[in-house]
């Protein structure tokens, strides 16, 4: 299953239609606090440009996913939470979770994180 961009919340959320907590914004990303926290740092790291899943990804957006990494590392480090360690989450699809169709990458910390997830 696959959103249009003009029908994405993510979308919606990087274009300001919809509110959301914003934690950090730079190089055609956008980082937020999840609505629906699952650890008491749990902030979403989302491309502004629309795509739908990792399966969507291309050679081009080798750069952008590396960008949303350190971007997490960024945030991880500025709420203080990096040192003690913290868990990045790509879902893809509806088997692996995926509940919004706009490649986001969960940024998790601030508790010890069990092992295995799911």
């Amino acid at each position: 299953m696959t959103v249009d961009s003009a029908d994405c919340l993510f979308c919606k959320i990087a274009r300001g239609e919809i509110p959301a907590d914003v934690v950090a914004q730079r190089d055609g990303l956008l980082a937020f606090n999840d609505i629906h926290p699952q650890a008491p740092h749990h902030v979403l790291v989302i491309p502004t440009e629309h795509v739908p899943t990792v399966n969507d990804l291309a050679e081009r957006h080798a750069e952008l996913v590396g960008r949303m990494v350190l971007l997490a590392r960024d945030v991880a480090a500025e709420r203080g939470f990096a040192e003690d360690g913290y868990r990045l989450v790509l879902n893809n699809g509806r088997h692996g979770g995926q509940s919004v169709y706009h490649l986001h990458l969960h940024l998790l910390g601030g508790r010890y994180l069990t092992w295995p997830p799911g």
